[in-house]
């Protein structure tokens, strides 16, 4: 009996969670009894269908008859009753999320691939007589460490994308962040030869998180480091323009052909050089992420032999 107080929270809390998800939902989502009776309903149905009355029956007009709203029926019992979840959809959101999420899926699992192949490539040889078992335990464990990355990188953009994670608050002062950053650096970017310089003048802030700065330095120190050849140099740059503050990345490498700078901030796109090197290709679209949704723009120029400058523009603070 002791335990009937608990259980009922449970059951509260279960069902205050069920009527969350179906409020906040982000589509048409309407919850009907066996007679077609809408029980409850999203916020955006409730703002976007006219004649919408909980209580009372659903129509074809409320629906959207003869629109190209399609509805989806998922039928299910709860203590002996019948009840359906209708969701609707138009045809063209949900070709466009159909194709998105298509994508999506067979390049996470196109960039997976690689290194579970290689993986098993090494335990295999790791069988063979005379192996040196100690050196390929090492390099199984950076193929490990190349999936973590990547699923790291998928979730965090999936964080950003969904606003889980925040990215603008306030104002940041930029030059200890950057300071850190290619000090934290200094040990990977000198196994691949390339040099970090930080130019940056003491009172530049931008509009962002103090994570959210390190996030975009540390993926365009990253970026340089993979792929802008041994004897390089990185400057990364924070200063303050008359259209706002920018940061910018910088490096004197080999650079990528003219033709694909504008597609580098895509998800898993990489140049041809850059095809052959190691890295999640979820960089530079982590990049772009983060400064959009703090109202600015990047962009990218340079060329073959020109090295690659990433530069991240962010709207002027208003005047006073």
């Amino acid at each position: 009996m002791r335990e009937a107080p608990s259980q009922a929270r449970e059951l509260d809390l279960a069902a205050e969670r069920g009527r969350r998800l179906v409020e906040e939902s982000r589509e048409f989502v309407l919850v009907l009894d066996h007679q077609e009776r809408v029980v409850a309903a999203s916020r955006r149905a409730r703002e976007s269908l006219e004649g919408l009355v909980v209580g009372a029956r659903v129509t074809e007009e409320m629906l959207g008859s003869g629109s190209s709203r399609t509805p989806f029926r998922v039928e299910y019992d709860v203590s002996g009753r019948t009840e359906t979840l209708l969701y609707l959809s138009d045809p063209g959101d949900l070709a466009a999320y159909e194709e998105l999420r298509a994508g999506f899926t067979a390049a996470v699992s196109h960039e997976l691939r690689t290194p579970l192949a290689r993986l098993l490539a090494l335990l295999e040889t790791a069988l063979l007589p005379d192996a040196e078992t100690e050196e390929l335990i090492e390099l199984a464990r950076r193929e490990i460490g190349e999936m973590g990355e990547l699923i790291d990188d998928v979730f965090f953009l999936s964080e950003l994308e969904s606003g889980r994670e925040i990215v603008g608050f306030g104002s940041t002062r930029a030059l200890p962040i950057l300071a850190d950053v290619a000090e934290r650096s200094a040990d990977k970017a000198a196994r691949a030869g390339v040099r970090i310089v930080v130019e940056a003048d003491e009172e530049v802030e931008l509009p962002l998180r103090q994570r959210m700065i390190r996030v975009v330095a540390t993926n365009l120190v990253d970026n340089a480091v993979r792929y802008a050849g041994a004897g390089a140099t990185l400057t990364l740059t924070a200063r303050e323009e008359d259209y706002g503050p920018t940061l910018e990345g910088a490096d004197d490498g080999v650079g990528v052909a003219e033709l694909d700078l504008p597609r580098l901030f895509e998800r898993f796109y990489r140049a041809d050089r850059a095809r052959a090197s190691r890295g999640t290709g979820l960089g530079l679209a982590i990049v772009k992420h983060v400064v959009t949704a703090a109202g600015g723009h990047v962009e990218a120029s340079g060329g073959r032999g020109q090295g690659l400058t990433v530069r991240c523009v962010f709207p002027a603070r208003p005047a006073g």
